[in-house]
C-alpha cells in the first residue's frame, strides 16, 4: 500500500478513536468523575499501553532511539496544555460553543502549515476542509451556544495549542519512532496534569462528588482509545502526509462520536444527516485528491 494512503489510513482511525473516546469519556463524567481526574487517568491508562507496547518491542531487539527532545516537550503542549485549557474553557463556555469553537481547528491547521511549513494550499484541499469544517458544525450544533470572553479565550488558546502541535510535531518528526514519541508526549502531559492536580488539591479545588465505580472503567478504556491509540495512529499519518491534508480529515472526528453515541441512544436530527454528507464529501474529496496529486516518491518516511 502506497505511504500516502497508509497516511490517510491512520488519520482517519485516530479520527475515529477520538469520536468513540469522547463518548466513553462522556460515560465517565456523566458517572462523577472530575474533568482533571479523569484525563489523569486516561494519560495513566496511556502510558502504560504504550509503555508495555514499547517494552515488547525492545524484547524482540526493535530498540528505538531516544526521540527528539523537542518532541517530548511538544506533549505539554497537546495533550497536556490543550487539554488544561480546553477544560478551564468548559467552566464558562457551553458545550455548544466550545465544539463550535474546536470545529476551527482544521483551518488554523491550514494556515500555520503555510506559515511555518511553507506547504503550498491547493484550492481542492482547502475547499474540502471548509465544506467538511461546515459539516462538523451542523453535526454538532445545538442550541445555547453561549460563554463569556473569559471561557471563549481559553478555548480558542487548547484549539490553537492543538494546530500548533500537528504542525509542529510534522515539522520535527523526522526519523524518529511512533511509539517513543507519543510515549513520551504522553508522559510529559501526565507530568502536567500531576502537578495541576497536586496545586489543586491542596487548594481544596475539585475536591468531593460520588463516583460510581464503572465510572473508573470508562475512564481507563477512554484513555486507551482517545490518547493511547488515536495519538499513535495520528502521528503515523503526520509522518506520511502532509500537515494540511491530516488537518483535512480531522472534521470527521465529531461523524464517529455520534455513530458511537448511536449505541447509547442518541439520534441525528435531519440537518445533522446534512452535516454528516459534508463531512463525508470533504474529507473523501481531500484524501483522494492527495492521493493522486501525490507522487510515490514525495511521500514521508515511514515509521
Amino acid at each position: 500500500m502506497r505511504p500516502q494512503a497508509v497516511g490517510v489510513a491512520c488519520v482517519l482511525g485516530a479520527t475515529a478513536c477520538w469520536g468513540v473516546g469522547t463518548v466513553l469519556s462522556k460515560q465517565a463524567l456523566d458517572r462523577g468523575l472530575a474533568p482533571l481526574t479523569l484525563l489523569a487517568v486516561e494519560l495513566v491508562a496511556s502510558s502504560v499501553l504504550l509503555g508495555t507496547f514499547a517494552s515488547v518491542r525492545r524484547v524482540r531487539g526493535e530498540v528505538a532511539e531516544r526521540p527528539d527532545r523537542r518532541l517530548v516537550l511538544l506533549g505539554l503542549l497537546n495533550p497536556g496544555l490543550a487539554y488544561l485549557l480546553g477544560l478551564l474553557g468548559l467552566l464558562t463556555v457551553s458545550a455548544s460553543l466550545s465544539v463550535l469553537l474546536w470545529a476551527t481547528e482544521p483551518v488554523l491547521i491550514l494556515l500555520l502549515a503555510v506559515a511555518w511549513l511553507g506547504e503550498r494550499l491547493t484550492p481542492v484541499t482547502t475547499t474540502a476542509t471548509l465544506v467538511a469544517v461546515l459539516g462538523a458544525v451542523l453535526v454538532v450544533l445545538r442550541p445555547g451556544a453561549t460563554g463569556d470572553a473569559r471561557g471563549i479565550a481559553l478555548s480558542v488558546a487548547a484549539v490553537t495549542a492543538c494546530a500548533c502541535y500537528t504542525v509542529l510535531t510534522r515539522r520535527l518528526l523526522l526519523d524518529d519512532g511512533t511509539v517513543g514519541v507519543v510515549l513520551s508526549q504522553q508522559v510529559a502531559a501526565l507530568a502536567l496534569v500531576v502537578v495541576v492536580l497536586g496545586v489543586t488539591a491542596a487548594a481544596g479545588i475539585g475536591t468531593g462528588g460520588t463516583v460510581e465505580p464503572s465510572a473508573w472503567g470508562f475512564a481507563v478504556a477512554s484513555g486507551v482509545v482517545y490518547y493511547g491509540l488515536a495519538f499513535t495512529a495520528y502521528v503515523a499519518g503526520l509522518r506520511r502526509l502532509p500537515a494540511e491534508v491530516a488537518g483535512s480529515l480531522l472534521p470527521a472526528i465529531p461523524v464517529f462520536g455520534l455513530a458511537a453515541a448511536h449505541l447509547t441512544g442518541d439520534r441525528l436530527s435531519p440537518v445533522q444527516w446534512v452535516g454528516v454528507a459534508l463531512v463525508v464529501a470533504g474529507t473523501t474529496t481531500a484524501a483522494v485528491w492527495h492521493l493522486r496529486a501525490t507522487p510515490e516518491a514525495a511521500a514521508a518516511p515511514a515509521a
